[in-house]
């Protein structure tokens, strides 16, 4: 396996990726072992078998080691094209000001901006009710593909502001961000009211 992964293409691939580090061949081969005896055997096997090129193999190496991904989650992470996905898109967000710096660089690595919902076999428009019933009903699936760490807090979750009860679609908490994940479905085109609707229900959440 370490025949495998200690080419030239892949240690030039791990300086680029570890900021230009400096030091012989030895050394950084060193640090490649270190870096793969991080994850389970089982882990490599798959990380080999399907993929050739060394960017993304180190990617799924450094994101299985840092998050400590099952062998399901490292395979639907590779079948969802996480790599590819990474590289091609660009996040918006507000973690930069809403969060602490160290929490805000884990949330940009551990949340995607966009996810594939191809496993729900939705072939038509659809309602966003009929939408949130497939993703409840296939839920192991779509935790699966949002990442590693989310944990399942409720469905229609109920919060009061005076005597008005509003609904968040789904909420899920991430053990690792320590932080609740409020998701608002749409099945239309995004409007500016939508974002503010969010900060609406994150400001409630903050506040209960």
């Amino acid at each position: 396996m370490f025949q495998t992964l200690n080419t030239r293409d892949f240690l030039a691939q791990f300086v680029r990726e570890s900021g230009g580090i400096a030091g012989s061949e030895v050394i950084l081969a060193q640090a490649v072992r270190e870096l793969a005896s991080a994850i389970p055997w089982g882990h490599h096997v798959e990380i080999l078998n399907k993929l050739t090129e060394p960017a993304p193999r180190l990617y799924y190496l450094k994101a299985t080691a840092k998050f400590g991904w099952s062998r399901a989650v490292l395979l639907n992470q590779i079948k969802a094209q996480a790599y590819e996905r990474s590289k091609a898109e660009k996040k918006t967000h507000n973690f930069a000001s809403a969060l602490p710096e160290h929490f805000a660089e884990q949330a940009d690595e551990m949340l995607k901006s966009r996810h594939n919902l191809e496993f729900l076999g939705i072939a038509r428009p659809t309602k966003e009710r009929e939408l949130e019933e497939r993703l409840i009903g296939r839920l192991q699936q779509f935790i699966l593909e949002l990442g590693y760490g989310f944990c399942f807090v409720g469905r229609q979750y109920r919060l009061s502001l005076g005597a008005k009860k509003y609904f968040v679609d789904l909420l899920f908490y991430h053990r690792f961000l320590k932080a609740l994940v409020a998701f608002d479905l749409k099945v239309v085109a995004f409007e500016p009211e939508f974002a503010g609707k969010m900060d609406f229900y994150l400001n409630l959440l903050n506040e209960k």
